[in-house]
């Protein structure tokens, strides 16, 4: 398996540490608002992944923390704590804000099938931890104590260590950035970040260190908890490509201000969802929460659209590739996935023969060999709508399929589809409790609608079937009576 290391910048062989376990980090969620497409698409990449290396046999210990505390305002160092804010806001404790909203990202990732991580680690859980991390970092002698704060020296790191080797920056691109901020803080340099932040008065979360009584900055939890957890050496750390600088940028730094070496031996990196060729944002006016797709409550977005359709279009195009969103596109994305469907339908009522005439041999190799590539899934999903065509051909009576062909076919769109693309075949929306009763009715309609046609009632069977497609229903006529789907 190749995976693109965003490190070297370079596919690379993916060699574990220590076979067959594999330590995987991901940049999680921060927990002050609802989860918007952002947050789906680091969350389908890295379950993408979690899936198949499961799949390859590799037992993964998956980390995706959650930020409770130290995301301020502006760069980690300036402003107050987005959820201290919101608390303060809405005269709630912290831990409310964060539970409510979480709560409310474990639901949207349930319905887009993206599987619970191995450990999911709050950063107010491990104040102490942290606090252990910088006495390391001031130990080492890359830490310097201002006013009760503490902040990293990115200059003397970078005399001894790569400063900017994932995101190719270097210090006299930081400084050009940022002179104008010179001597208006308390560091030594404006591009040193803050390990430890002094808590104002007013600010709600704080806890009490050797320096002060305060928080500790955003970019020491995953340093912390990823070593913790998985090692001071592990396989995989994820997140978008957003988070490369300064975020990931610093975290290497700090872990090898700590540990002296780096932690991660492969950094893999999602790229951007693009609404109209910009970046989403509250501030475009375009920022959509997946309970907004969902329920198509945006004007953005023609219609709801369900979370397996979001799964799907975020399958569609390779994880490193940018993405622009539309209504249209996730209406294409729509129309593929019900194909999709409806041929996994078919296949699961296709009848074995003594022979094959239809060529369907080779399908399990090409997609294993696309997802070997840098998890390619939409070649994989390209391979699939290949073999669709074999498929009707098949059920529409004009080719054969032996039995062992028809068991590996079934069992490879089984693997591929449902457990490493992680995408519900289900033909409907609804919910396991309610489906029988549900595709019940629709199926009574139908049979009210064949049975007008067998009576020349045109009037009656067209009502129905216009009907039925204004309520977001594909029908389709069959020689043995419908297909249906929503």
């Amino acid at each position: 398996m190749q995976i693109y290391n965003t490190l070297t910048r370079t596919k690379q062989e993916f060699v574990p540490l220590n076979a067959p376990h594999v330590g995987m980090y991901v940049c999680g969620p921060t927990v002050y608002g609802d989860a918007h497409l952002g947050h789906a698409r680091p969350a389908i990449t890295f379950d993408l992944l979690f899936r198949y290396l499961t799949h390859l046999g590799y037992k993964v210990r998956y980390v995706r923390n959650i930020t409770d505390v130290g995301h301020l305002e502006h760069d980690a160092d300036e402003g107050e704590d987005k959820i201290a804010k919101k608390a303060r806001l809405e005269q709630l404790e912290p831990m409310e804000v964060v539970q409510y909203y979480l709560n409310r990202y474990h639901h949207d990732m349930e319905a887009l099938n993206v599987l619970p991580p191995s450990i999911e680690p709050h950063a107010s859980g491990h104040i102490i931890e942290q606090i252990e991390f910088i006495k390391k970092i001031f130990d080492a002698g890359y830490a310097y104590e201002s006013e009760g704060s503490v902040y990293f020296d990115v200059e003397k790191y970078a005399k001894d260590f790569h400063y900017g080797k994932l995101s190719g920056r270097n210090i006299e691109e930081l400084y050009a950035e940022t002179r104008d901020l010179d001597g208006q803080q308390e560091k030594h340099h404006s591009y040193d970040f803050a390990l430890w932040k002094k808590a104002t008065p007013e600010h709600i979360m704080h806890w009490p260190s050797p320096w002060s009584e305060g928080f500790p900055g955003w970019h020491l939890e995953c340093s912390t908890m990823g070593t913790k957890y998985l090692g001071e050496q592990f396989d995989i750390h994820g997140g978008g490509m957003d988070l490369m600088f300064p975020h990931h940028e610093a975290e290497i730094a700090q872990s090898c201000a700590a540990l002296g070496h780096d932690s991660v031996r492969y950094w893999m990196h999602n790229n951007m969802i693009t609404i109209a060729g910009k970046k989403m944002g509250k501030s475009y006016g375009n920022f959509i929460t997946l309970e907004q797709f969902f329920t198509g409550t945006h004007p953005l977005l023609s219609k709801p659209f369900s979370p397996m359709t979001i799964r799907f279009f975020i399958l569609m195009a390779h994880y490193r590739s940018t993405v622009d969103f539309s209504s249209e596109a996730l209406e294409a994305a729509e129309k593929g996935l019900a194909r999709l469907q409806e041929t996994y339908s078919r296949l699961a009522k296709l009848q074995p023969s003594a022979v094959s005439t239809v060529d369907v041999k080779g399908l399990r190799e090409r997609c294993e060999e696309a997802m070997a590539d840098d998890l390619n899934s939409p070649i994989v999903i390209s391979h699939l709508f290949d073999s669709a065509r074999a498929i009707n051909t098949i059920f529409d009576g004009n080719g054969t399929i032996s039995e062992t062909d028809l068991k590996e076919l079934q069992g490879v769109w089984k693997l591929f589809v449902e457990d490493i693309l992680g995408l519900r075949m289900t033909t409907n929306n609804t919910s396991n409790t309610n489906e029988t009763a549900y595709k019940g009715a629709v199926d009574m309609l139908l049979d009210m609608r064949l049975e007008a046609k067998k009576e020349k009632d045109w009037t009656k069977s067209d009502m129905i079937r216009n009907k039925l497609t204004q309520l977001g229903f594909n029908i389709k006529d069959t020689k043995d009576g419908y297909e249906w789907s929503l």
